[in-house]
């Protein structure tokens, strides 16, 4: 019999994490396998070509395109300045009326063609480094590209986020998973911090942990409305992460007031000091990536973590609800009926029977749910 394997999010006190970090383009990698790494280690960096400038001289002196040799004062691989002259007419008597050309940039000249009678200017390129973004150790080393760097932390992924990665040190916020994040709970000691807050977040909340400087916020729910406004904009659902709003949020359960769980809060905030890295990017198609707070524990090795095979649901999984209209739900696997069944869209599906914690059984789609590994 066949198996739905539904991947799911985690919320793990030790677990062994391995981030790819790669260039955009082949450059120089930094480190070696064995070293360790700070989250600001760099370890690998290149140059990106700077971008191009047209300049057609033939029209702008008014002269043919194989004229333009004549008249240009520089030659292709010759660096300019911005506003440096690089072409001229003679002009009348050798002084007067002449039309000069100068660099809108500073660059390198690329081409000049006879034919078209244009120059090209090339910008400088334009360096770029990569961090190690965790604490740990370079096990593998992408020739040219990048490295792996693995650690053993605790890892807790959310269900949505915003912002990219940052790094800070974990601090509670609020008592319970069920208590808000207001404005009265974050004041300038937050600066640079990674909050972890409770059931929801308001904006007046969000725009004032951005006043104090705070590296990320972590909690359990957010309205949608308010989401809109503090960003300014309606979100699309499918990539998110590039959003330059001076902070990285982290929903863990989903839209609303929805208590962080148990488990996740209690994790999180047992860590409280620890310093940890955090990621709001979410991809939900194509590659799906979670937003995740990684929590690297000091002199932990690997030995006896159990590498956990991929599976089919089962009855007692915890799972959480991934589609509206139960979206953030959180509960367990009380019923997996063998036959198919018709929903709502006439279509046949296996369905599962989910109970929540109120005791309120839920029938959908299996592939509306998401396991919440141990």
């Amino acid at each position: 019999m066949a198996h739905a394997y539904t991947p799911g999010l985690k919320v793990t006190k030790k677990t062994i994490v391995r981030k790819e970090r790669k260039l955009p383009l082949k450059g120089n990698v930094l480190v070696k396998v064995g070293d360790e790494v700070e989250p600001d280690t760099i370890v690998a960096k290149t140059e990106l070509p700077g971008d191009v400038q047209t300049i057609n001289l033939a029209g702008k002196l008014g002269i043919m395109p194989d004229e333009v040799k004549d008249f240009i004062l520089k030659k292709e691989g010759d660096p300019v300045e911005k506003d440096e002259v690089i072409a001229e007419t003679k002009g009348l008597f050798g002084r007067f009326l002449k039309t000069q050309i100068k660099s809108p940039v500073k660059g390198t000249i690329e081409t000049v063609s006879p034919i078209t009678g244009q120059l090209i200017i090339r910008e400088p390129p334009i360096p770029v480094q990569i961090d190690a973004y965790i604490k740990g150790k370079i096990v593998e080393v992408i020739e040219n590209e990048g490295v792996i760097v693995e650690t053993v932390a605790t890892f807790v992924q959310g269900i949505f986020g915003i912002g990219g990665e940052t790094k800070g040190v974990i601090r509670r916020i609020v008592d319970k998973p069920s208590d808000p994040v207001t404005p009265d709970v974050i004041d300038d000691s937050l600066k640079g911090a990674i909050g972890i807050g409770g059931s929801i977040v308001t904006k007046e909340a969000l725009d004032k942990a951005v006043k104090v400087g705070m590296s990320a916020l972590v909690v359990g729910g957010i309205d949608d409305m308010d989401l809109k406004k503090f960003l300014g904009y309606e979100i699309g659902v499918a990539i998110t992460g590039n959003e330059q709003k001076g902070i990285t949020l982290i929903i863990t359960e989903g839209f609303g007031k929805m208590n962080m769980s148990n488990k996740a809060f209690k994790l999180l905030t047992d860590s409280e000091g620890k310093h940890a890295s955090v990621n709001g990017a979410t991809q939900i198609r194509a590659g799906v990536m979670r937003p995740e707070v990684i929590i690297p524990l000091e002199g932990e090795t690997g030995e006896d973590i159990e590498i956990k095979e991929a599976r089919g649901l089962e009855v007692g999984d915890l799972v959480r609800i991934i589609r509206a209209p139960y979206f953030g739900y959180i509960g367990k696997v009380v019923e997996l009926p063998p036959e198919l069944q018709k929903i709502e869209t006439e279509a046949k599906v296996r369905v599962l029977v989910v109970e929540t914690d109120n005791g309120e059984r839920i029938t959908l789609p299996r592939a509306n749910v998401e396991i919440i590994e141990e």
